[in-house]
């Protein structure tokens, strides 16, 4: 079923009843400008659901959050840039929730009604005292219009700031789902180095949007991959505030799938974005197993190939290199017969079942000179089908990660 929805301006203040601020606050230092500090807060009262990183290692507001996003009801997100404010101990337990605090006092709500968020470089203590001096400039700024803002403020090595809003009608009125996202580089499946944000007007249970938001993370952030690394901070937030007016979606709710599926185009946007502003990164990669045995064995192994130097490196001399797919493939554990294995290009075939196609090498190399290309590999063992937004490795990534 297609589903129409129409983009709009605004990000994450886009959905009526929430409004964000951003400010400077020094915890990027001198030598980085920019805002360091951003919060979005709503007008009423919102459900909250959420995702956090399946690294063992966990931040401190990762726990801290993890902890709150159980209240009924959630006011306020803040989230600071430049420091992790990982790998810090009890002290960085206390200083995420001193944030939660802050905000929660300048905004006359309980602690545990504020989420916090946290991203930078892992190992140094939060200058705690900067956040909660510049916490009322933050309230003092809040603006339906700060949607943008928000987004820039949140970046640490993200190349442009990541929004996107939609709106589609439901029982004669209109519902709007905004988000903001950043990530640029530690980025794997299972919740990449990132952080993201969605706000809806939409009302709708707790239990029911936690339900669809992680599917929709599901089918989305933990579709991309960067450089397989994981971060410790890998954050996906999303606020229901009611504000549309619109009557409860329920699964027997006519405009209930509908919702969901906006979930997914907001969310497959913004990992799109992320994979595309990759650190380094000069190609962006589709990779699609396709004709699977199982779902897990689709995923196994486009997981594979999209996480392979071998074929990244190829991919930025725009190399072809298809043995190296095959090589993938194979080492996955998905289930695979070697004869019936065909490999494409953006469509044009390279291997026919499992061996070299008739295609001249110079064609494939053309296709691989594009910014944007799709691989595509059928298994012809099922109907299970599984896609991985990927990049290739360059040198400007290893000359960007040498030092933080």
């Amino acid at each position: 079923m297609a589903f129409a929805f129409t983009e709009i301006n605004g990000g994450v203040t886009a959905p009526r009843g929430f409004r964000a601020a951003a400010v400077r606050c020094g915890i990027k230092g001198e030598t980085k400008p920019g805002p360091d500090l951003a919060l979005i807060v709503s007008d009423v009262p919102a459900v909250a659901a959420a995702t956090f990183t399946t690294n063992r290692i966990k931040a401190a507001p990762v726990r801290v959050s993890a902890s709150h996003v159980r209240s009924p009801e959630i006011r306020a997100v803040v989230v600071n840039s430049g420091n992790a404010n990982a790998c810090t101990g009890t002290t960085g337990i206390q200083s995420a929730k001193r944030m939660a605090k802050a905000v929660g006092q300048n905004g006359h709500w309980r602690e545990r009604q504020t989420l916090v968020c946290s991203t930078g470089r892992i190992g140094r203590q939060l200058p705690i005292e900067k956040i909660e001096v510049a916490i009322p400039e933050l309230f003092a700024g809040l603006d339906s219009q700060a949607g943008s803002a928000f987004a820039r403020a949140i970046m640490t090595s993200d190349t442009f700031h990541k929004e996107i809003a939609i709106e589609f009608p439901v029982s004669g009125r209109t519902i709007r789902i905004g988000g903001a996202a950043k990530g640029a580089g530690m980025i794997d499946p299972n919740m990449a180095t990132m952080l993201c944000f969605v706000t809806t007007d939409a009302t709708i249970e707790k239990r029911e949007l936690q339900r669809l938001f992680l599917h929709s993370v599901e089918q989305s952030f933990n579709c991309i991959t960067v450089d397989g690394d994981m971060s410790t901070n890998d954050t996906a937030i999303c606020l229901a505030n009611g504000e549309a007016g619109v009557p409860t979606l329920t699964p027997d709710h006519q405009s209930y799938e509908t919702f969901g599926e906006g979930l997914n185009f907001v969310t497959r946007n913004l990992a799109r974005m992320i994979v595309e502003d990759g650190e380094g990164v000069s190609k962006f990669v589709e990779v699609h197993v396709k004709g699977a045995a199982t779902y897990q064995d689709a995923r196994k192994a486009a997981e594979a190939i999209a996480n392979s130097n071998l074929l990244k490196c190829a991919w930025y001399g725009e190399d072809s290199n298809w043995g190296r797919i095959v090589a993938a493939v194979g080492y996955s554990s998905a289930k695979v017969r070697e004869e019936m294995l065909d490999i494409f290009f953006d469509g044009v075939v390279a291997v026919e079942h499992g061996m070299a196609s008739s295609t001249p090498p110079e064609k494939l190399k053309e296709i691989l000179h594009n910014e944007k290309f799709t691989v595509t590999v059928d298994l012809h063992l099922g109907s299970a089908e599984y896609k991985v937004f990927t990049t290739d490795l360059t040198p400007e990534y290893v000359r960007l990660n040498m030092a933080e």
